[in-house]
Formats: C-alpha cells, sequence, structure tokens
C-alpha cells in the first residue's frame, strides 16, 4: 500500500509545479487552498450519500470510488501544505494501541 502512496505524492509534486493548464492537481494548486479544501468537502459528502445508498457489492463499489476520491483530495491538501502521507500514517501508528476513547481524551489535555 504505501508502495502506492509513495508513487502518488511523487506524482502530486511533479503536478504541483506543473502549468495549472496542463494538470487538474497544478490548477488546485493554483486555486489555493480553500479549493482544495471545498474539493474535500464536496468529496467527502459524495462518500457519506454513497455509503448510505450501499445495499450490496455492486453499490459498495460507488463508496470505495468516493473514498478514493477523498483520499486524494487530502493528499493534495497535504502537499499544498508541504506534508504528505507519511506524518499520516505516523500519526495512525502512534494510535495504533491505544484505544479510541483514551485517544481523543488525551487530545483535550
Amino acid at each position: 500500500m504505501s508502495d502506492v502512496l509513495n508513487a502518488l505524492q511523487l506524482v502530486l509534486e511533479e503536478r504541483k509545479q506543473a502549468a495549472p493548464e496542463s494538470s487538474y492537481v497544478a490548477s488546485l494548486h493554483a486555486q489555493g487552498l480553500n479549493k482544495i479544501l471545498e474539493k474535500i468537502g464536496e468529496e467527502a459528502t459524495e462518500v457519506i450519500l454513497a455509503a448510505k445508498d450501499a445495499k450490496d457489492p455492486a453499490t459498495t463499489k460507488a463508496v470505495i470510488a468516493e473514498t478514493a476520491d477523498l483520499w486524494f483530495h487530502c493528499l493534495v491538501m497535504l502537499s499544498y501544505l508541504g506534508e504528505d502521507h507519511s506524518a499520516v500514517l505516523q500519526e495512525l501508528e502512534r494510535r495504533f494501541d491505544l484505544s479510541g476513547i483514551v485517544e481523543k481524551a488525551n487530545r483535550s489535555q
């Protein structure tokens, strides 16, 4: 899995420098963080709607596709902010042996 994320990170960094008219990622970067966040909001809504309607393997495919779109746009946001997926994976790894209740309580301290 991290091979895919590493390859995607390289593409995102490359496209970040491309001309906006030649690359979707470059066009998002050119439009700024607010546009990227708007796309994340749109994709999150599409995930929710797809999951709400998922009843069988055929409709679950839509959930997977929409989740991929959401993750992609989150990766674009991280790239815009000078971060990448490795920071998120490290945070997930840090939380791995913590109870969700304990982890959430620790955030408020």
